[in-house]
């Protein structure tokens, strides 16, 4: 991780639309709006009358795919997957949908998650002789499905879903119908629309907004949905898990014009900005935002605040990760190419800067010392989230524990670390506030360590790829 930032690891969609022409071209544009969720590899997988197209690669969806391609992509069904890794490493091999044929056909699957017991299955899969192709966890659910097939899909799915242990949003393709789970906690999200002619699946309103689609509602914890031509069933497979959905989501990884479960994410940031004006009340100048995510909040504590919110950093949005060397040297240039100060608005001002999450420290320290050298007399740095000081094991790229420096120093310490004259944390009391939701309905674990499912000590983010051979292609 080249940034100072925690990392969704994908997102998914699935459009049911039998006649339509244009599915595939819906895919390419709804992946694009959830493009933020991932973006190492992106793909398609359409199905018709029981035979199955895919095409998927390594890059942005734009990259992947184009006319030619997304015209041998037609179909009545179609799922889609933009992928960042945290279980699996970086390959094309590992990038999504999965398909998998078995004696009756194919399925088609995508997943946004993380599972906690995937090596174990995997292992006890291995020993019974089962091969497989990737090191992502998703293998281990299409494979269960397969095996499980003879019992009919929707027993397969269900006895797959209560075996597997951790954080799922799934869209699935089999027999030429669409298929959508969330897991028993609804940590990861999925949500229902409709157009004209069929339905849609995304992990996010804004894609259904792209689509031409009408949000109808989130997808419930522990709830699988099969659309075809009769409609939408709704089968709820568990009703015995709490909610927990993931508190990330309304932080950082969501869009700002999505939804999430019932609460807009711009409404939850720009609020969250207005508890931190009341439990942070500084003499300042100027409030400014670390861009894009910070931004909502500054806003809500400029307005509760009175202080005036100003643009203070520029973001350079054309800089890629690829080619960031992964040395001290060359990320404190990134930083620099990243983000540069507006000096015209920080020279001679008492400046409050507001961020989403400060996970290594490393970043923040590199931009208050820029905003200083661009003339801020003081640099307060307040954030719309609590110290992370726990590892997650369900879906988001988080360092281990002994790297998050809101594990291993105070707020004080972290205050010289990165060289603010104040450093503010939102409360969890005051971040709960603002998402408009009980603390029983969300999962906080990476604030508290009070995880919704029990972490195996064994759990990793990359479990398959000890002693595996690797494909080595011809550049």
């Amino acid at each position: 991780m080249t940034d100072d930032k925690l990392r969704e690891e994908c997102g998914v969609l699935g459009i049911y639309s039998p006649g339509n022409e244009l599915i595939a071209p819906m895919m390419g544009f709804g992946l694009v709006a959830l493009q933020h969720r991932g973006q190492e590899s992106a793909g398609i997988a359409t199905s018709s009358n029981g035979s199955m197209n895919y095409y998927k690669d390594m890059g942005l969806v734009q990259d992947v795919f184009n006319n030619k391609i997304l015209e041998r992509l037609q179909g009545d069904v179609s799922i889609g997957h933009v992928r960042y890794s945290t279980t699996g490493e970086s390959y094309v091999s590992n990038a999504q949908p999965l398909v998998v044929n078995y004696k009756g056909g194919s399925i088609a699957l995508a997943h946004n998650g993380n599972l906690v017991n995937a090596g174990e299955i995997r292992s006890r899969l291995e020993d019974e002789g089962s091969i497989f192709q990737t090191s992502i966890d998703s293998e281990v659910i299409a494979n269960l499905i397969a095996r499980k097939y003879s019992k009919g899909f929707k027993q397969a799915i269900t006895e797959t879903i209560s075996e597997i242990h951790g954080a799922f949003a799934l869209t699935i393709i089999c027999e030429d119908k669409l298929i959508g789970v969330r897991d028993a906690n609804g940590l990861r999200p999925l949500c229902l629309g409709k157009i004209d002619n069929g339905y849609v699946l995304a992990s996010e309103s804004c894609a259904l907004d792209v689509v031409g689609a009408e949000f109808i509602r989130d997808i419930e914890k522990g709830e699988m949905v099969i659309i075809d031509d009769e409609g939408v069933e709704s089968i709820i497979y568990d009703n015995t898990k709490r909610k927990a959905h993931c508190i990330f989501e309304y932080v950082y990884f969501a869009r700002p014009d999505s939804k999430i479960d019932g609460e807009s994410v711009y409404i939850t940031r720009r609020d969250a900005g207005r508890v931190l004006a009341e439990e942070y009340k500084i003499d300042a100048d100027i409030v400014i935002a670390v861009p894009d995510s910070g931004i909502d909040a500054a806003i809500g504590y400029a307005e509760a605040s009175g202080i005036p919110y100003g643009v203070g950093l520029i973001k350079n949005k054309y800089i890629g990760r690829t080619f960031i060397k992964p040395d001290q040297k060359s990320r404190e240039i990134a930083v620099r190419l990243k983000l540069n100060p507006l000096k015209e608005n920080i020279k001679d001002k008492r400046v409050i800067m507001i961020d989403d999450s400060i996970v290594r420290g490393t970043t923040s320290k590199k931009i208050v010392e820029a905003l200083r050298n661009a003339g801020a007399k003081e640099v307060h740095v307040l954030v719309s989230s609590p110290p992370v000081v726990h590892s997650c094991y369900f879906g988001i790229d988080t360092p281990e524990r002994k790297e998050l420096v809101g594990a291993v120093k105070t707020v004080d310490e972290i205050c010289e670390m990165i060289g603010a004259d104040s450093l503010g944390y939102i409360s969890v009391e005051g971040l709960m506030h603002s998402i408009h939701k009980k603390p029983s309905e969300l999962c906080v674990a990476c604030f508290n360590g009070d995880y919704p499912i029990e972490v195996p000590k064994t759990a990793s983010k990359f479990m398959f790829e000890a002693n595996k051979a690797v494909e080595i292609k011809n550049t």
